[in-house]
């Protein structure tokens, strides 16, 4: 059986350019890969059977540490699973031991996982430089937004901006709002 596994980090984002054509189950997260703490992943993990595929779009919708890759690798070939990366064009299987293609996963998953820490230096870099200049407040999320005032004020002919200033939430939280 060919069973595909989709990732992306945040819900705001889309699945569509993982194309899975000719797969016949699909398993999807939405949730940074950082770790193996995915709930469809481990699901995948729990499904496969010797003798199926798994597809997946790159190696950095896998995993983004490279021990974490190894092992998922290892664990789904473990069980007699092969594993596909179609933009990498490489495949793994238990039966098969290609020194090249382990090289080239090796070297792709440590991409992977360099370009997340360079992602998480940024991200701090930016928060600091944010607090130096008193901007950048450690906000609590509201738990729940009000979707019918959201609604209300726009049916009054509030934009979404002054929605967001009158409910001191952000302009996205009002447009989440607006398409529920």
């Amino acid at each position: 059986m060919k069973v595909g596994y989709r990732r992306v980090s945040t819900s705001e984002q889309n699945l569509d350019r993982q194309d899975m054509s000719g797969v016949e189950r699909v398993f999807e997260d939405k949730a940074s890969g950082k770790n193996t703490e995915r709930v469809a992943l481990q699901e995948m993990i729990d499904f496969v059977r010797p003798g199926d595929e798994v597809i997946v779009h790159s190696i950095d919708r896998l995993a983004r540490d490279l021990r974490d890759l190894q092992s998922l690798i290892e664990t789904l070939n473990g069980k007699g699973v092969s594993v596909e990366f179609i933009s990498e064009r490489l495949i793994f299987s238990g039966s098969e031991n290609d020194a090249f293609a382990k090289l080239q996963l090796q070297m792709m998953g440590a991409f992977a996982e360099f370009e997340r820490n360079i992602i998480r230096k940024r991200q701090a870099e930016g928060i600091s430089k944010a607090k130096e200049r008193g901007v950048y407040a450690n906000r609590k999320r509201k738990s729940t937004i009000n979707v019918k005032r959201v609604k209300g004020l726009r049916d009054e002919g509030l934009n979404n901006t002054e929605i967001a200033a009158h409910m001191g939430i952000s302009r996205m939280s009002v447009y989440r709002s607006l398409n529920t």
